[in-house]
């Protein structure tokens, strides 16, 4: 039977207990059959048609529903912004079915074909007039003070239904690719790194071609034959899901995730009044934890937070005879439950990151649309293909990080991964400041050149590619820096679960910026002035004052990283145990590690 027990970075053993993985007949898998880059691959595949299929979308999203749907520009925002919040937000639906009931391989099946009914539905309401409002142009019939008609009653319920079909689908189905990867391969280290890393590049391949090929063909050819293509980007997805069925390691669902977690804290409340000394504690949670995971090793990794959860799995001094399961945890449950607090605040910090993201797929856009499109005499640049830009510089960035970035700072630093993942999120979080400085003075000079032509002459939208430059650099560092943390920080039965909370920050960055678009309206408003971004027309939107405003708020956020990250940091330590691994000595270092009930 195929056993495994992941490790944490530096090579130090993570909290986590083995883990069994069978075939997908429910066998004990083999090293030597299952497993590895070659059932990897076909992770990768769908995970690099789902994102084509999804990103072209969501990227053009906000074009379709002003347009087509002829709801107001603000309002048109919000919806693509809560759209993509709550597929990222539906990824802890996705997460704790996965590890709870139906594996990560049968709830990507499941909801892959809940996100292609969502993507059939949207292609079949773009192609029928009579499901849609009746043509208008909303940027003429603004100009003109008119207004056109907006999707409601059965129009706009039929485009929700389609829009959140995919977002549940897509949601469920994300955090499981990756965590689903990631259980390929065995004992973690290097490859796992590696496996992340080539997670994020099939990403950029699916996203690059989406904002290439699957944008041009909805601009030229309509949103419902782009529809229709995402459709088919999909069901291919699936298919090649399906085509690795035979080579996947799966680990088999643990029952409800959330029990262990309830046990722990009633546990520790019950037990709220008993006094255990610091030094036996530790030691006797360490041993049990390396007992329990059947781990080689004299050291044992431990969280130092939160030590009154501890009293959850030391015995009551009352001599009260067996105690049961709400009474007496396991040390591994107690150090699950730490970990999910730690990690938080580092979640927490995420958020703002992904807000500025969700501008660069909203009001960036149409930016782009009030800027002169051409290439050439003929051709025109669809204004969401911008976004291709970073993604192709990271198709080719990603291979020459893992390759030459990271050897070379691994001679430097030691670390098997070059930089940790946690300064590689912090890296990215400062960088991401100023993908907004850059938007702010691009938008300032955009209206000036604007305000200033007499002959209709706009900014080329070129002038706007070093916002989404930038962003794509900084994504490379805390998207990868965040999934690969969360992953390294998850027990046994948990890592679809907490791989998800990496997008669950997707989602409260894009619903923060639907907060923040409304209370900014709310705030500058005065008189007939609606607010900076209460317009239909950014000429007369300030638009650049609420990139400023972001660009204010991520610097803010990175220096309140620093404090959690180095908080959690000093939050690990490592006990050692005695008579625990191959030698099976030494003495115990009670100095190295105490703790107080």
């Amino acid at each position: 039977m195929d056993v495994e027990s992941r490790q944490g970075p530096k090579g130090d053993s993570m909290a986590a207990a083995s883990e069994v993985s069978v075939d997908w007949r429910g066998r004990p898998s083999h090293p030597q059959k299952h497993g590895g880059m070659k059932a990897a691959i076909f992770v990768l595949g769908i995970q690099a048609f789902e994102m084509m299929a999804i990103a072209a979308v969501g990227n053009n999203l906000i074009t379709y529903v002003f347009g087509e749907m002829h709801f107001p520009l603000s309002k048109s925002a919000n919806i693509v912004t809560n759209f993509i919040g709550t597929v990222f937000l539906l990824s802890l639906l996705g997460g704790f079915l996965s590890d709870s009931y139906l594996g990560s391989f049968w709830t990507m099946l499941i909801f892959g074909f809940v996100e292609l009914s969502g993507f059939i539905l949207l292609a079949v309401q773009a192609h029928l007039p009579q499901l849609r409002p009746p043509a208008c142009d909303m940027m003429a019939a603004a100009a003109a003070g008119q207004a056109c008609e907006e999707a409601g009653g059965a129009k706009a319920g039929i485009f929700f239904a389609a829009l959140y079909l995919v977002a549940l689908g897509s949601g469920c189905l994300k955090p499981n690719i990756i965590a689903h990867g990631a259980d390929q391969f065995r004992g973690g280290g290097e490859r796992l790194s590696t496996y992340f890393n080539a997670a994020y590049f099939s990403f950029c391949v699916g996203e690059l071609v989406a904002l290439t090929v699957l944008v041009w063909v909805q601009t030229r050819s309509g949103m419902d034959v782009g529809f229709g293509v995402s459709a088919a980007a999909m069901a291919i997805g699936l298919v090649s899901l399906v085509a690795g069925v035979g080579f996947y390691r799966n680990k088999p669902p643990q029952g409800s995730i959330f029990t262990p977690i309830a046990k722990v804290f009633v546990a520790a409340v019950n037990k709220r009044k008993q006094v255990c000394p610091a030094t036996a504690t530790v030691q006797a949670i360490a041993s049990a934890s390396a007992h329990e995971m059947s781990i080689n090793t004299t050291n044992i990794r431990r969280i130092n937070k939160f030590r009154f959860l501890d009293k959850a799995c030391v015995k009551a001094q009352d001599g009260g005879g067996k105690e049961g399961p709400w009474r007496l945890c396991t040390p591994a449950e107690v150090e699950q439950v730490k970990v999910l607090l730690c990690v938080v605040p580092i979640f927490a910090c995420t958020i703002v990151f992904n807000t500025i993201l969700a501008q660069l797929q909203t009001f960036s856009v149409q930016q782009g649309s009030a800027m002169d499109t051409r290439l050439a005499a003929s051709f025109h640049v669809p204004p969401a293909s911008l976004q291709a830009i970073p993604y192709l510089m990271l198709v080719a960035l990603v291979p020459a990080y893992e390759a030459a970035f990271v050897p070379a700072v691994r001679r430097l630093t030691g670390v098997p991964t070059g930089i940790t993942p946690l300064q590689r999120i912090g890296v990215g979080l400062f960088a991401v400041t100023f993908s907004m400085v850059a938007a702010a003075l691009v938008e300032a000079r955009r209206r000036a050149v604007a305000a200033a032509a007499d002959d209709g002459r706009l900014l080329s939208i070129f002038w706007i590619a070093p916002q989404f430059l930038v962003f794509g650099l900084s994504e490379m560092f805390t998207a990868v820096g965040l999934i690969e943390f969360f992953y390294k920080q998850s027990l046994a039965g948990m890592q679809a679960f907490l791989t998800s909370m990496t997008y669950c920050s997707y989602s409260f960055g894009f619903y923060l910026s639907s907060v923040l678009v409304s209370l900014i309206n709310r705030v500058t408003s005065s008189g007939d002035n609606g607010g900076w971004l209460a317009n239909n027309d950014l000429n007369k939107d300030r638009l650049d004052l609420f990139y400023w405003l972001l660009a204010a708020l991520s610097l803010l956020n990175f220096f309140n990283y620093l404090f959690w990250a180095r908080w959690y940091s000093k939050s690990v330590e490592t006990v050692q145990v005695a008579g625990v691994g191959g030698d099976g000595g030494g003495e115990p270092d009670h100095d190295k590690g105490t703790a107080e009930c």
